[in-house]
């Protein structure tokens, strides 16, 4: 029995579900990790950003589309199709926060990661909060809900 296992593992070896897996366990590990993220992202922002080219799907937030209030992260989207379009101040000023977030994702693998998950609870709570409102301010500042 331990030898079919053998036979089955050694044959998978080479596949793509079993390369995949490398790739993801690899991307929590140091340089290398923000390498792999940071590369899946520009890769995605780039796609991203020539589909939107060809085809515009208009609003896709659930709450600007259905009341025409933005949310918090409304801007996500243009954050990437900009990024992939290489527009990196539009990127900021259409979120900051998906931008920072982005960066701050990106960059986990060399110890920001660590340094969140070691916060207290109610302090992650309460930075989360103070941002997502400060966000939902930026929004609503530009679309023009709120004056400047």
């Amino acid at each position: 029995m331990d030898v079919a296992r053998g036979q089955v593992a050694s044959r998978a070896r080479g596949r793509p579900a079993d390369v995949l897996g490398r790739v993801f366990a690899a991307s929590g590990d140091g340089a290398l990790g923000v390498v792999l993220r940071a590369g899946g992202m520009a890769t995605a922002a780039v796609v991203v950003s020539a589909l939107h080219r060809v085809h515009d799907p208009g609003t896709l937030c659930p709450l600007r589309a259905l009341t025409g209030v933005p949310c918090p992260l409304c801007g996500g989207t243009t954050v990437f199709i900009e990024l992939g379009a290489a527009h990196p101040v539009k990127a900021l000023l259409a979120s900051p926060v998906v931008l920072l977030g982005a960066i701050g994702l990106a960059t986990a693998p060399l110890g920001s990661g660590r340094r969140w998950w070691a916060l207290d609870p109610r302090r992650r709570a309460w930075i989360i909060g103070v941002t997502l409102g400060l966000s939902w301010v930026w929004q609503l500042a530009r679309f023009g809900f709120l004056p400047l």
